[in-house]
């Protein structure tokens, strides 16, 4: 799989017809998401039924669209009332495993200045 890693993820909540593709998603990501396409970051769509996911990136040369279509199960697609959500790699790489990343919290992260 192709890894990606210390880019921003957006994930556009409200399904798309996957019958767009590279210029149609763009047109998602500039007036609904009110983002650039041309930042380095991923961009990703779902399609109604939840058994489909598009990526669309820029790789400094054009524009890369991956899909993965899942045979027999579906994605768990993040409940928000947010149009856009943006994720960490990491719950990215859940919601592509199948885990629904609204129930998976991680434990937060500490700092300290002293010991005692």
């Amino acid at each position: 799989m192709i890894q990606w890693t210390d880019v921003p993820i957006y994930v556009h909540r409200v399904p798309v017809d996957f019958r767009k593709s590279i210029n149609g998603l763009l047109m998602i990501v500039q007036s609904d998401m009110a983002l650039s396409p041309f930042a380095e970051s991923l961009f990703v769509f779902g399609n109604a039924s939840r058994d489909k996911i598009k990526i669309l990136y820029w790789d400094k040369t054009g524009f890369c669209l991956w899909y993965k279509r899942l045979e027999k199960d579906k994605f768990k697609w993040p409940r928000t009332d947010d149009a856009t959500l943006s994720l960490s790699t990491e719950q990215f790489s859940w919601l592509l495993r199948g885990l629904d990343i609204a129930k998976l919290k991680p434990h937060s992260e500490k700092y300290f200045s002293a010991i005692g």
